[in-house]
């Protein structure tokens, strides 16, 4: 069995050779054909190299074509899987740091708030040019798998405007299945959820063993949890007050709503240090950072070590090669996928990028309808939604006053800042990141010229509640699995210097 799949950022080290191994370890798959992609011939060349060990050392005669030509390594693919991450660090850091001079302190920044808003107009402006290709040299029944963040952002743009039949994938129901699970003392294959919502504010509304429900006593359970009732602070809080347990990590969550990091003398409170995810101010630009970093200095141990081994027991959980092995074996599988919502959920808008249960087999992805979700949970993400359909139309028509109003409608942006901050705070991120923003090229001569004035009102110093210092490649050689680990894990939407091939 032979079809060709092509990477699109393949750059992503641990990523991309982690999403390789999970198809090969398919045994019909033996035959792939596979194209890697990525603007960094140097980070790209690293890549190939290592992946193409992992296939000799399995025994496999697949020959990886890498290129930085996108048309070239897309051409007759008939799955794309994206990681890409335009902007790169730099842009990145403008996405963390100009919001924490207006008081706005994030954890990640790459969803919601005032850095994922920016990043979806990035990332979404360079998608439209990546649907084209696709269009123009794929095989006609291609199937984009996005990975890249803002994973509801870009998917909604993908499938209105780009013309492509996209799926937007993560991981955060099968952590937060996992943590269900842990708290009851039971392994996660014994646990059954439905969990729906939108990408980062997905719920469980349904978990049991059994058949025995497990919701009503999940809040009692976190609490008691040794490690969880001081590292999810927030979703415990959630959970009380909603009812229902969200996916997403106590860092990623606090920052999209606005009651837990809108005063900086109580983040602390909410937050924990023993791990970025538990809402480090800008925790994941530092891990990003440090990981490029190690990547750049211990590629040739990378050379060195154990390669990956194509083997069912060492098949991670990401969905991407589950998908493409149910559509080309017909074996079903069942995951939670980012479609169109089209009434799967009834209570939230048809057009919304939503996250529920589907099921995969040779004809195709099902999504069952799967009903309202409790209030609560629905209004909590119908408010993400209002933002997310005001960025996507920003991005689209290169419209600064809608941009502008997903700002001021985004929750924490809007429980710290006043309308003049807020518009001010979008002319110096536009300005900062001029260059991948070619839509907004009036806009940006016009803030430029109000940043001149004498008007411009006067901005913090201001380093965040909880931000740690970005470690030396010397302190991270101290814990070389640590620092391995870390480049992997931070790595999944790829850096992209500039826009284009």
């Amino acid at each position: 069995m032979s079809c060709k799949i092509a990477f699109i950022g393949a750059g992503s080290i641990g990523f991309t050779r982690g999403l390789l191994r999970d198809l090969l370890t398919v045994p019909e798959f033996s035959n792939l054909e596979i194209s890697f992609h990525d603007i960094s011939k140097h980070n790209l060349d690293m890549v190939t190299e290592l992946c193409q060990r992992d296939i000799m050392e399995n025994g496999l005669g697949i020959q990886i074509h890498s290129t930085t030509d996108r048309r070239e390594a897309l051409k007759d693919a008939k799955y794309v899987i994206c990681t890409i991450r335009v902007g790169g660090l730099e842009a990145f850091a403008s996405d963390v740091d100009i919001p924490l001079k207006y008081g706005v302190d994030q954890c990640v920044g790459d969803t919601l708030c005032a850095g994922g808003i920016m990043y979806g107009q990035r990332g979404i402006a360079e998608m439209m040019e990546i649907c084209k290709d696709i269009r123009e040299v794929c095989a006609e029944d291609v199937l984009l798998l996005n990975y890249s963040n803002p994973m509801a952002m870009l998917t909604w743009a993908c499938n209105q405007y780009g013309g492509v039949r996209t799926i937007g994938l993560c991981h955060g129901v099968q952590h937060g299945h996992h943590q269900i699970a842990e708290v009851y003392g039971l392994e996660m294959k014994e646990v059954d959820i439905v969990c729906a919502g939108i990408n980062h504010q997905t719920w469980y509304i349904k978990a049991s063993h059994e058949g025995k429900d497990l919701t009503a006593g999940l809040l009692e359970a976190f609490l008691k949890h040794p490690e969880y009732s001081r590292t999810e602070k927030v979703r415990i809080d959630m959970l009380r007050r909603f009812g229902y347990y969200s996916t997403e990590s106590n860092g990623h969550l606090s920052e999209y709503v606005p009651w837990y990091r809108k005063r900086p003398e109580e983040i602390k409170e909410w937050i924990d240090l023993g791990s970025w995810i538990n809402g480090e101010t800008g925790g994941y630009l530092r891990v990003c950072t440090e990981g490029r970093n190690w990547f750049e200095t211990d590629f040739p141990n990378w050379m060195k070590d154990e390669p990956n081994r194509f083997t069912a027991d060492q098949r991670g959980q990401e969905h991407g090669s589950y998908i493409i092995e149910s559509l080309e074996t017909g074996r079903v599988y069942r995951g939670h996928f980012n479609v169109v919502n089209n009434g799967v959920i009834s209570n939230l808008p048809d057009d919304a990028v939503i996250e529920a249960p589907g099921y995969v087999d040779r004809n195709g992805i099902s999504m069952p309808h799967v009903g309202p979700l409790p209030l609560g949970p629905a209004a909590v993400c119908n408010v993400s939604i209002s933002v997310q359909r005001l960025a996507v139309e920003a991005a689209i028509q290169g419209d600064d006053q809608l941009l502008r109003q997903a700002f001021l409608m985004d929750p924490l942006v809007g429980a710290v800042c006043n309308p003049n901050e807020i518009w001010q705070m979008v002319d110096e991120m536009l300005v900062a990141q001029e260059r991948w923003l070619p839509k907004y090229s009036h806009a940006i001569d016009e803030a430029k010229q109000r940043m001149a004035s004498e008007s411009w009102i006067p901005v913090k110093d201001y380093e965040g509640a909880a931000r740690m210092k970005v470690k030396t490649v010397e302190e991270m050689q101290q814990d070389r699995e640590a620092a391995s680990r870390n480049a992997g894990e931070s790595d999944k939407g790829k850096d992209r210097e500039k826009v284009g091939n």
